[in-house]
This record gives structure tokens, sequence and C-alpha cells, in this order.
């Protein structure tokens, strides 16, 4: 089964041929071949600029950089659980995609089972790289999580004890300190948003434990989601990336930091050419504020956002499908305070295009806590200017703010049932809400039945979710949602927005209206 990997256990590995370096002066040859002789001038110009960087390898590179990339070996000490059977020992519950479950799997898988299980050291590697000759050390979280005992072991083989500046679990980014009697090689982080596909990279680490390995490739895609973490923006490679990569850094032509390899995409387990690592703009942010406090202070605006598809850009009368559709303001939130709307799509942030839905959480948690920033939002079909002072993630984290559930509501109107979008809506009664276990405090209009064939069908709907908005406008019962479908139908649109509470969950959904 295909998977995305992130394990660190290294075992015995054949060794790996060494990659070799491009050929592009064919290209000038093959174009005189195919184009004759007045062809050679441009081709040998393409060949040239194409092959100024690597026409001799990639030696000199790796000479330099080797010296700042370092093997990460973590231990844990697994004590015997009580009560275990005396015929042998058990496998550690471990957590899915925890970087010693595939340790311990083949470690257990290998025991006799004679006798009981004592406690046991587990060791895991993976890879790292300095970044301050003062002995700082960027790798994954996942590299030293729940490890007892960190050690860093230098390009010379030094072995150095580290201990941990910060972690965080979001990014999957670590940073270490150690100390060190000698001066440290260190390397600078690159600017990944200049990178291009098919730009050439270097990645380094320690696969299956071989230590100081250097392979090549090129950025393969960039902006990658592989659903690891709110901020997923990885980019992707062919570089060769295994077991044991977890941490390492991937390089530019000029010795920068561009990426930090933390996955593979991979039905076995090793590398097939599509491996994915951390970019340097969303990697060094982090680091700095790992050094500077320990752990991460991000920008948070207070906002459940969804992304905006072509049928709900037609219901809002939006000229292209991008932002980012608030779904749910929290309260006590920045936004709520800058007047910011469920229904409001949020175009721009700080001076930033919000190109689609993911990228407006990565540029408020860059943002400065505390600044006023502007936004434009688009409410009602035109474009509004507001101003948002950015809070905390971590403190609102930690506050567990999160959406009130309102004043009391007028009750709702009588009961009646009838048949619109594929739909049958009642409005909501005591005996409804206990059928639902709805919110006593929510309004709206009631799902009581979804038709197999029909747009509500198609989009996921199904009974108990309330529909709180239609077009925008808050509905109580169900006259109100036909009332504002006839006028979406009169208004000659092709579709109608509605917002729907699925268990205090707010999302928008656009549904076709059937014409005549």
């Amino acid at each position: 089964m295909t998977m995305f990997a992130r394990s660190l256990v290294n075992r015995p590995a054949p060794a790996a041929r060494p990659p070799r370096s491009p050929r592009w002066h064919l290209v000038a040859v093959l174009a005189a071949a195919l184009l004759g002789s007045t062809a050679v001038p441009m081709a040998a110009a393409v060949a040239a600029e194409m092959t100024r960087d690597v026409s001799h390898g990639f030696a000199d590179l790796a000479e330099k950089l080797l010296p700042a990339v370092v093997n990460i070996s973590t231990t844990q000490t697994i004590a015997a659980k009580p009560g275990a059977p005396k015929t042998g020992p058990e496998t550690p519950q471990l957590p899915p995609g925890s970087p010693f479950e595939d340790f311990f799997k083949d470690f257990f898988d290998h025991q006799d089972g004679r006798g009981d299980a004592p406690p046991r050291r587990a060791t895991s590697l993976g890879s790292g790289f300095i970044v301050d000759p003062d002995g700082y050390v960027v790798t994954n979280n996942h590299v030293i999580q729940d490890a007892d005992e960190i050690m860093v072991v230098l390009h010379d083989d030094t072995n150095l004890k580290a201990e941990v500046v910060g972690r965080d679990t979001k990014t999957d980014i670590a940073l270490l300190k150690v100390k060190s009697d000698k001066p440290l090689t260190a390397v600078p982080f690159g600017n990944s948003d200049t990178m291009r596909v098919g730009d050439w990279v270097l990645a380094i680490g320690n696969p299956f434990g071989l230590g100081g390995t250097v392979t090549s490739g090129i950025i393969s895609a960039r902006a990658r989601d592989i659903n690891a973490g709110p901020y997923d923006d990885f980019l992707q490679t062919d570089a060769s990336i295994n077991r044991g990569n977890s941490g390492g850094p991937m390089f530019n032509l000029n010795g920068e930091v561009i990426g930090i390899n933390t996955a593979i995409f991979s039905p076995s387990g090793g590398s097939v050419g599509i491996g994915f690592a951390i970019p340097s703009a969303l990697a060094k942010p982090v680091v700095e504020q790992l050094r500077k406090y320990g752990h991460t202070r991000r920008g948070w605006l207070g906002v459940k956002i969804q992304g905006v598809t072509p049928e709900i850009a037609d219901t809002l009368r939006l000229a292209k499908a991008s932002g980012a559709l608030v779904a749910s303001v929290t309260a006590k939130g920045p936004a709520v305070d800058a007047g910011i709307q469920a229904g409001d799509v949020i175009l721009t942030f700080d001076g930033k295009d919000v190109t689609d839905m993911r990228r407006l959480p990565r540029i408020v948690a860059e943002t400065e806590i505390g600044r006023a920033v502007p936004v434009t939002v688009w409410r009602k079909g035109q474009p509004i200017d507001l101003s948002v002072k950015v809070g905390e993630l971590e403190a609102a984290e930690q506050s567990g703010l999160v959406s009130a559930g309102g004043d009391e509501t007028p009750a709702p109107a009588p009961a009646q049932t009838i048949s619109v979008l594929g739909l049958k809506l009642s409005s909501l009664t005591t005996e409804l809400r206990k059928q639902y276990n709805l919110n006593e405090a929510l309004n709206g209009v009631v799902i009581t039945e979804v038709a197999s064939t029909g747009p509500a069908s198609e989009k996921g709907l199904r009974p108990g979710d309330v529909i709180v908005e239609v077009a925008q406008e808050d509905v109580t019962k169900p006259g109100d949602v036909v009332d504002k479908i006839n006028k979406a139908k009169d208004d000659g649109r092709k579709s109608v927005l509605l917002l729907v509470d699925r268990q205090g969950d707010l999302r928008f959904v656009a549904l076709a209206i059937a014409q005549g």
C-alpha cells in the first residue's frame, strides 16, 4: 500500500551507486544533428547556461557541505510492561507513525520469546545540520520525539551530547544545542521561494545508518500538501531520500539550505524518487523563534476557513475562485474585533494576496504578533478594507478560546416539512433537537431527509445538518429557504450558497438551482 513514511530506523543496505554528473553538452551535438549547423550556436548557448554550475559534478560543493551535516542518534529506555506474560516480551504500543514503530516491530519479531521482558534501550538514527558555529543544530521533531538521550555525531565521528532548545510539532522542526571544543562548520538558510521546478538540489544525510551520504536531483514540484500539518507547503524532489534522511538538509547549488528532508512517498518504505522537504521560507522563522523563545509564537486571526470553489465564487459574484472563505469567527478573537464576518472571503492579508485557502494560515502565522495589518474581504458583492490586530496562536490555545454559544434565541416557528433542492426541511423543535443532538442555542432550519439523486446528496448533506444561512442571510423556517431560493432564481443565479452547521462545525455549501 502506498504511504507517506517518516521512519528513522536504519538497517544495513548495499552501498548506493554514486550519482552521475550530467552531460548537458550532448544537447548541442543532438541539436546540430537534427537542425543542421545553424543550430549549433543556439544549442551551445543553451548547454552552456545549463552546465555553468554542474559541468564538473558536485564534488566541490559536497566537500564544502559535508562537515555541517550531522547524524542524530537517540536512545529511549523501554520499561517492562507490568503483567507481561513470561513467555516473552511484548511489543510496546506506539502511536502510528512513531519513529520507533518499525524498530520495535523488527526487534521483537526476532526474539526467541523466552523469559520476562527486561527494560530495553531502543536506538534510532536520523539526520540534522549545524546552522550556527555556536552549536545550534536543526532536525525534525519526529527524529528526537520521546528520546531520553540525544547524541549528535559530527562528520569526523565526534559524539556530542545534545539538549533540546525547542520543538514545533506543527512543522515537525526541532532545534538542538551542543558544546564543542573545536570550531563547528555551519551552513546558512537560503530562500526556497526562489526555487523553481527543475532546479538542481543536493540532499545529504544518514540513510540506513550509512552516514555522510550525498544524493542529487531536482525540484520536482512545489507547494505540496501531504496532510502532515496545518502549514503544509512541501518541496518535492527526486533526489534519493530514505530512512534516516529525516532532518537532513536539502541544498541549492549555492550551498544554502532550502529545505529540510522530512518524508517520502513510497509503497515499500524505500525511495521511489518522491521525497518531501520543509521549505526554508517556512523553517527559518520557526528556527529563529525556537532559538529566541524556546517555542513558536505564531500570529492568530481567529477564524475557521474553507476553500472557494467555482460554484461558491459564482454565488458570491467573485470574478474567480480564490481567497479564503470564513466559515465562522472565534468569539473574543482578533477577527471579530476587526469586523470580519462569517461569509466574508479574505482576499488579501497584510498586503499579500490570498490565492487559496491554504495560503492564509501561513501568512497569518508569519505576521508579527500585536501588529495591526490591513485586510481586504469580499462581502455582498464588493471589497471591504479592514484592519486587524494580530493575536498569538499559542496564547489562544492555552486559554482555550472557542466560539461562544451565543445569547438566548427566540422560539422556533411551528414545524413544517417541504421539499426543495433535494431536501426535506423542518423548523427546529424540541423533539428534533433531541433526535439530532443539536445545541439549544442553535438557530436555523434542520434537514430531515436528503434525496439520493438530488444536488444536496452530491454535496454530502445529510439529515441532522442545520441550514443557518441562505445567500448569506439568516433563516429560521423552511419558508425562509424557499423565499431565498426563488429570489436567487429570479436574479438568474445558477447556484445558492448555504451555511450549514454540522454538530458545531460550520461550512459553506453551494447548491445548483434547478431552473424552470
